[in-house]
C-alpha cells in the first residue's frame, strides 16, 4: 500500500501526493528537467548534488533501471517528483524496478501530484528550496527544516562529488594523454574521450594544484560538470587562471563556467536554469543551431574581453552557450556534448579538442 507523503516548499505552497523510493524525507533546491527519458541519468549525474528532481513528462519508471545507465558511483540527486509511477517496467534491459533502485540508493520520491501547476510555480517563482517527507504532516516542522538548509548560491558543492585520489583510464601508450579536473564528471565523458576517441586519461580531484598537473605534463585539460555556484570554487577559478596557455583547454557546463571566470567573466544564476534534453543553440560563426542537453542553474554574464570570443548563445533566453579564446588555446561549453540523455548535436566538440592535442 502506497504511502502518504507531502511536499512542502519554501514560498510555503505545499502538495500531499504518494510515496515510492526510500522511506524518510530530504531536503534540496526544487529544479525541473523536461527530458521524455533519461531518469536513471539524470539522478545519478553528479551535477544534480542537494537537488530534488521534478520531471515534467508525466510518466516515469515504466522502462526500470540498469547498470549501463548510470553517469556515476553514486545518485547525487536527494529526491525525485513524478505525475504517475509506474513500478511495473517493460523494457528487456531492465534489471531492476526504479522504486528498488531508489531504495539501494536512499532517494525519496513523491507522485500523484500536478506536475504541471508545480512547473508554473518554478516557472513563476524561481528555484527554491523544497522538503519531501513521509514521516511529518507537521507544516512548522517541514518549514523549519528548510529553513535550515543552505542556498545553492553562494555555495561549492564540488568537494562533493570529486574523486579522492587520483586514477587513470589508459588506452594506449602511443596515444594523447588528458589531465581531467573532477568537479563530479560525468561517465560518459570518460568513456567517450578513452573508447571513442582513443585517448589516455588521468582523473584527478577538483583542487589538483597546477604544479601537480605540469608534472603529469598531459596534451590537454578537460573541465567537467559538476554541481553548485561556479563563484564559489574560487580555488578552481584561480588554478585554472594559473593553466591558461600551458596546454589546450576544454570546458563543460561546469567547467564552462570556471574557465569563463579564469578568463575574466562574471556569472550569475538563473531564475529556474536550463534542464533538459532540447535545448535549442546558435552557432553565432556560422548561425546553425543545435539541440543541446543541459543541466545548470547559473549562466556566464556577456561581456567584451579581449581575447575572447562568445561563440554560442541559448536561442531560448540568449545567455552565453560557448567560448573561444585562440591566445589561450581554450574553449567551452555551457551544455552537454556527452548527451546521456539528450541528443548527439554537440559530439563534434569532443573531437574538436581532440584535433587540438
Amino acid at each position: 500500500m502506497k504511502k502518504d507523503s507531502i511536499l512542502y516548499l519554501e514560498s510555503g505552497i505545499f502538495f500531499t501526493g504518494s510515496s515510492f523510493g526510500y522511506d524518510g524525507e530530504v531536503i534540496g533546491e526544487i529544479v525541473f528537467n523536461t527530458s521524455m527519458t533519461g531518469y536513471q541519468e539524470i539522478i545519478t549525474d553528479p551535477s544534480y548534488n542537494s537537488q530534488i528532481v521534478l520531471m515534467t513528462y508525466p510518466h516515469i519508471g515504466n522502462y526500470g533501471t540498469n547498470e549501463v545507465d548510470i553517469e556515476s558511483n553514486k545518485s547525487s540527486a536527494k529526491g525525485i517528483i513524478a505525475r504517475e509511477f509506474c513500478d511495473y517496467p517493460s523494457n528487456f534491459e531492465s534489471t531492476a524496478k526504479l522504486s528498488e533502485y531508489l531504495i539501494q540508493n536512499k532517494i525519496v520520491g513523491i507522485s500523484n501530484i500536478d506536475t504541471r501547476k508545480l512547473t508554473k510555480i518554478i516557472r513563476n517563482q524561481g528555484s527554491q528550496k523544497c522538503i519531501i517527507s513521509n514521516k511529518s504532516k507537521n507544516i512548522d516542522y517541514l518549514k523549519s527544516q528548510v529553513e535550515s538548509f543552505p542556498v545553492m548560491e553562494g555555495n561549492d558543492l564540488t568537494y562533493n562529488v570529486t574523486c579522492k585520489e587520483q586514477y587513470s583510464i589508459d588506452v594506449d601508450k602511443k596515444s594523447k594523454l588528458v589531465f581531467v579536473y573532477d568537479f563530479g564528471c560525468k561517465k560518459n565523458i570518460l568513456e567517450i574521450l578513452s573508447k571513442k576517441l582513443n585517448i589516455n586519461l588521468i582523473v584527478g580531484p577538483c583542487d589538483t594544484s597546477p604544479d601537480e598537473v605540469r608534472k603529469i605534463n598531459p596534451d590537454g585539460i578537460l573541465l567537467s560538470n559538476g554541481p553548485g555556484d561556479p563563484a564559489a570554487a574560487k580555488y578552481a577559478v584561480k588554478n585554472i587562471k594559473s593553466l591558461l596557455g600551458y596546454k589546450p583547454i576544454f570546458g563543460i557546463c561546469l567547467g564552462h563556467q570556471l574557465l569563463s571566470l579564469s578568463l575574466g567573466f562574471e556569472t550569475f544564476k538563473l531564475r529556474f536554469g536550463h534542464r533538459g534534453a532540447n535545448h535549442p543553440v546558435m552557432n553565432l560563426e556560422d548561425g546553425k543551431v543545435e539541440i543541446t542537453s543541459q543541466n545548470h542553474g547559473f549562466a556566464v554574464k556577456e561581456k567584451k574581453l579581449n581575447d575572447v570570443q562568445i561563440t554560442q548563445i541559448n536561442l531560448n533566453d540568449k545567455t552565453v552557450e560557448g567560448i573561444f579564446s585562440k591566445k589561450f588555446n581554450c574553449f567551452s561549453v555551457q551544455y552537454h556534448p556527452e548527451a546521456s540523455p539528450g541528443p548527439h548535436d554537440s559530439y563534434k566538440y569532443f573531437e574538436k579538442f581532440a584535433r587540438m592535442l
